[in-house]
């Protein structure tokens, strides 16, 4: 991905559900754990050039105490100037105010990771592409609860609603 450039003040990574109780699910190609160190460090590198990070975490609707790990896994470490979102469905913008939160920061490109690939990321990558950004899906920093459902989405759908690429590509863009 040599020709990838991302103005990073343009840019930002949205996190799919790093939430104790879904890193502990059985998960393929990568751990929870995996996903989520990959994740740390995405995070970090991402607020050093300026871009923003977006923590994505999931309630249940219609319950009034959510199950146990349901907030943010405590190894993310949110920033003053990241962006929190909670969702009620499968995808990040369904009537939870990100798209305009992007708009209101002049975001042009998001960056998608977390879990699960086939659901939460897969979810809100498309709608991403319905709503005009440019989406890159960081294909190491992210994992589905089936192996084979994640290599499909890797290999068959990403590439039609955006770019596939890993972290270390996404850093060295986002550096210039």
């Amino acid at each position: 991905m040599s020709t990838l450039s991302l103005d990073p003040r343009r840019t930002a990574l949205i996190l799919i559900d790093l939430m104790p109780r879904i890193i502990a699910l059985d998960t393929a190609p990568l751990t929870g754990r995996e996903v989520l160190e990959r994740c740390v460090a995405l995070a970090q590198a991402t607020r050093t050039v300026g871009g923003l990070v977006v923590h994505v975490r999931v309630e249940r609707p219609g319950v009034g105490v959510q199950p146990e790990g349901s907030e943010l896994a405590p190894e993310l470490d949110p920033q003053p100037g990241d962006l929190e979102i909670v969702k009620r469905t499968v995808g990040a913008f369904h009537q939870t105010g990100l798209d305009d939160a992007l708009r209101a920061r002049d975001i042009s490109t998001v960056a998608l990771a977390g879990i699960a690939t086939n659901f939460g990321v897969e979810s809100t990558g498309r709608v991403a592409d319905e709503h005009g950004y440019d989406t890159l899906y960081l294909t190491d920093a992210m994992t589905g609860l089936d192996g084979h459902a994640h290599d499909f989405a890797v290999s068959y759908v990403f590439p039609r609603f955006g770019t596939t690429c890993t972290g270390t590509e996404y850093v060295a863009a986002l550096s210039g």
